[in-house]
């Protein structure tokens, strides 16, 4: 694969760019940092590793990624109030592939008060598996509330309530009080703000949202919030199993 397609695919510009990097001197390739001035030398993609203005990058055919999410960020390209959480990825990571649809997109949105575990992809077919209702992919919320917690209230959202734009029962996997007013929530579903217009259907209402887990992926102890890195081959595969919430492998930062 030439060396500017290399560099096209990971979204650093387009080939005329993307020569241009390459022929300035700015691109060295493999960990020995060796120059090449050539855009279009071929290598094997498959692992390959190359630095663009000294940092270093690791070829990827489909981006894969998990962004612990802090508040006052939008999970929207175009960002009405609050900046958008892709703003806190790298510009190739925003551009990668070209065309209209370029870029990583979130897999499934928190909303811009909502923290925590946030997937990040461009494989159409892994982001359709995450957020299809169909798959039951579980994800954990833990919800600090005005109110105690009571055990009717947690009977109730085992149960299943109504929201007001579904006659259907909306039912919570799991369900259970981690302290007073700290509630941990698995839902496989991803309705319109589905937690905090569940805890209100339940007399109760949340302060704040935290997103722990998604399906055998765990935030606990790994990355600080805003920092983001690539999922390794066997989380994907976890992620797309059908993992157990309770199976969770905690995050690590990105070395």
């Amino acid at each position: 694969m030439a060396l500017q397609d290399i560099l096209f695919s990971q979204g650093f510009g387009t080939r005329r760019v993307c020569s241009g990097l390459v022929q300035q001197g700015w691109v060295q390739v493999g960990e020995g940092r060796e120059p090449c001035n050539d855009p279009v030398q071929g290598f094997d993609p498959q692992g390959f590793v190359f630095w663009v203005q000294d940092q270093r990058w690791t070829y990827h055919a489909l981006a894969y990624l998990v962004l612990n999410k802090p508040a006052g960020y939008e999970c929207s390209q175009k960002p009405s109030t609050y900046p958008s959480v892709y703003t806190l990825l790298p510009g190739p990571l925003r551009e990668r592939g070209g065309g209209a649809a370029a870029g990583v997109q979130a897999v499934g949105r928190l909303d811009q008060d909502t923290t925590g575990l946030l997937l990040m992809s461009d494989d159409g077919k892994f982001i359709h598996r995450m957020t299809s209702p169909r798959h039951h992919v579980p994800k954990v919320y833990e919800a600090q509330l005005k109110h105690p917690i009571t055990p009717d209230q947690v009977t109730r959202l085992l149960e299943g309530v109504v929201l007001d734009d579904d006659p259907k029962p909306v039912k919570a996997q799991a369900c259970s009080a981690e302290g007073e007013r700290h509630l941990r929530l698995t839902l496989t579903e991803g309705k319109y703000h589905q937690v905090k217009r569940m805890v209100a259907a339940v007399g109760n209402r949340v302060e704040s949202l935290h997103r722990s887990t998604i399906g055998g992926l765990s935030l606990e102890g790994g990355l600080a919030e805003g920092q983001w890195r690539w999922l390794t081959d066997a989380e994907i595969q976890a992620l797309t199993l059908k993992v157990p919430p309770q199976s969770t492998s905690p995050v690590q930062p990105t070395a």
